[in-house]
């Protein structure tokens, strides 16, 4: 019987837009409305919403207003910055190394291979350990004088471990070797001053914190270069031409003055339902493990492999038990694949096909995860019982 009542508990793939950033949008769409490249009031109107925007973005990184580049979402600013810092680095002193982690999200990865197979890069994968996570001594010994660009995800998004970005930025700063970070999956939870990070570049998508799909912010520190991969007209600086999108720019930096405010909070709230996810899974289920960090690891975020389950149906399973969460396995043309983050994890195939991520938010009550929690152990059974009949 499929219940009546959805429980969300995918999180980590998107977030409700907070009412508040609604009232701070809905003005833009309808009563100010001018392109803000417009030289009459209702451009300026326009132009000034986007500038104080950018002020509080900018306030909340602690860097300086010119440093901040609004994009269409976190995919497009992690492009921008691997993409436009490798060809600019190329052409300014011949740079031809990338240096990412197996970790990092596709948006990273996949446009880091494209350099490679397309552009010519030499593209190097650095080595993470049983967690997931990079060792900030493993960058320094692979840092070479043509390294172009280092990318390493902040929180991982499937496993959410958290790497040591601090670190590893200070090194590659000692180096003067260009770094950035993905800090779409971090932003809801985890600090984001980019001098505390030691970071030259960091990506924000505003639906992970309860702001709009469709607007990310790309931070580059002056001085970093960076090559525009989107021409057009002279907005964000040069770096990426386009009309404005004045209302989802609002409500990013609502969100994200937000997500700052209510940190601790919002915190506090997800981090003792994660806590007891993943202590009852791991001591009433059999045959399963917790994946990424046990410490280092995004407050809301809960994730596991169960030996001899199918990730897809296990979620199409708890859907028709009512509760929606995700899988790390991806179904191509009717096979599954084990995820590439598990993989190189070190989980052998039979165990990485059956991953489970369970993702919190505000709105997550402890009646919700008690009664997840109470479905959930006989879901497993029930699915190795098919995988079994297969």
């Amino acid at each position: 019987m499929m219940s009546d009542k959805k429980i969300y508990l995918d999180y980590a793939a998107t977030t409700p837009v907070d009412k508040r950033v609604l009232d701070a949008m809905l003005p833009y769409f309808s009563e100010h409305f001018g392109n803000p490249s417009s030289v009459h009031t209702f451009g300026q109107r326009t132009e000034a919403a986007i500038e104080a925007a950018r002020e509080d973005v900018a306030r909340i990184l602690g860097c300086n207003i010119q440093e901040i580049i609004f994009t269409s979402c976190g995919s497009e600013s992690d492009n921008l910055a691997l993409r436009g810092t490798a060809l600019a680095m190329r052409h300014q002193n011949g740079s031809n190394h990338i240096l990412i982690s197996p970790t990092e999200h596709h948006a990273v990865s996949l446009t880091a291979e494209q350099l490679r197979s397309h552009f010519g890069f030499e593209l190097e994968y650095l080595s993470v350990d049983s967690f997931g996570q990079v060792d900030p001594e493993e960058v320094e010994k692979r840092l070479r004088p043509d390294t172009a660009v280092v990318s390493i995800i902040y929180a991982n998004n499937e496993i959410g471990t958290v790497n040591p970005i601090s670190e590893i930025g200070a090194i590659c700063r000692e180096r003067k070797v260009a770094f950035h970070t993905d800090a779409v999956q971090a932003a809801a939870y985890l600090p984001v001053n980019v001098n505390q990070l030691n970071v030259d570049m960091l990506s924000l998508g505003a639906h992970k914190f309860y702001g709009p799909k469709g607007i990310g912010a790309l931070y580059v520190r002056n001085g970093t270069p960076i090559l525009p991969v989107q021409t057009g007209g002279g907005q964000e600086f040069g770096l990426r031409a386009g009309t404005s999108n004045v209302p989802y720019i609002v409500g990013l930096a609502s969100a994200l003055e937000l997500a700052e405010q209510e940190r601790d909070a919002r915190r506090n709230h997800v981090q003792p339902l994660r806590d007891r996810i993943i202590s009852r899974v791991t001591d009433s289920i059999p045959d399963v493990k917790l994946t990424g960090h046990s410490k280092d690891r995004m407050p809301n975020h809960a994730s596991f492999v169960f030996q001899g389950v199918d990730g897809n149906e296990l979620l199409m399973m708890l859907d028709i038990e009512g509760y929606a969460c995700s899988s790390g396995s991806a179904c191509k043309t009717g096979d599954p694949e084990p995820s590439d983050v598990l993989m190189s994890l070190g989980y052998p195939t039979l165990w990485a096909l059956g991953s489970l991520r369970i993702s919190l938010g505000t709105h997550t009550t402890s009646e919700e995860v008690e009664a997840f929690l109470d479905v959930l152990p006989h879901t497993i059974k029930n699915n190795r019982q098919l995988v079994r009949a297969h």
